[in-house]
Parts: structure tokens; C-alpha cells; sequence
């Protein structure tokens, strides 16, 4: 329950932040990994007009879809935008950002 739990608190900030091409690679990741069918993941880029009806959609139908999916799209989100997911609390830092290990 943990991811879920992790989406929801992020929700908003995430709509605001992501960009459509991290978008684009969230759905393309998800789809790969057979989270999204093809028609989610047309339905999120053709029919949401803007950016943020998109990211709002893409988080909104990840979440319902339960806990695998939403640790997938953590994980893909943390491969594709670290800036957004560090702004998100979803990392720490970004590596050499922060504190140096001793």
C-alpha cells in the first residue's frame, strides 16, 4: 500500500511538475510493462488535452490499478525525471547534491 499511499501525497505537486515528455515515458514504461494497455495509454495522450489533464490522468488511473502499478511508475519516475522525483521527495538527492559521504 505503500507506493499508493506515495502517489496520493505527491498527486499535486506531481501535476504541476512532470513535463509531457516524462509523461510520454512514464506511459511508454508502464505499457512495456504491461501495466497500461495500448488503449490507456492512447486515451491519456490523444484524448487529455493539456499537460496537466494528462498527468493528472496518468496518476489518477495508476493509482487505481493498486500497489504494482503505482511502485512501477515510481520506479520509472525516478529513472526518467530525478530532479522532479528529488522536488517530490520521492530520493533524497540528487547524486553530488547535498550532503558528501565521508
Amino acid at each position: 500500500l505503500a507506493s499508493e499511499v506515495t502517489l496520493r501525497r505527491i498527486r499535486s505537486e506531481f501535476v504541476k511538475g512532470v513535463s509531457d515528455p516524462v509523461i510520454k515515458g512514464l506511459l511508454d514504461d508502464l505499457w512495456q510493462q504491461k501495466v497500461f494497455s495500448t488503449e490507456e495509454k492512447d486515451y491519456v495522450i490523444e484524448d487529455q488535452k493539456s499537460k496537466v489533464d494528462r498527468a493528472r490522468c496518468l496518476i489518477d488511473m495508476v493509482m487505481g490499478k493498486g500497489e504494482r502499478a503505482s511502485q512501477a511508475m515510481i520506479d520509472s519516475m525516478k529513472k526518467r525525471d530525478q530532479h522532479l522525483c528529488s522536488t517530490l521527495g520521492l530520493i533524497s538527492s540528487l547524486p553530488g547534491v547535498g550532503e558528501l559521504l565521508p
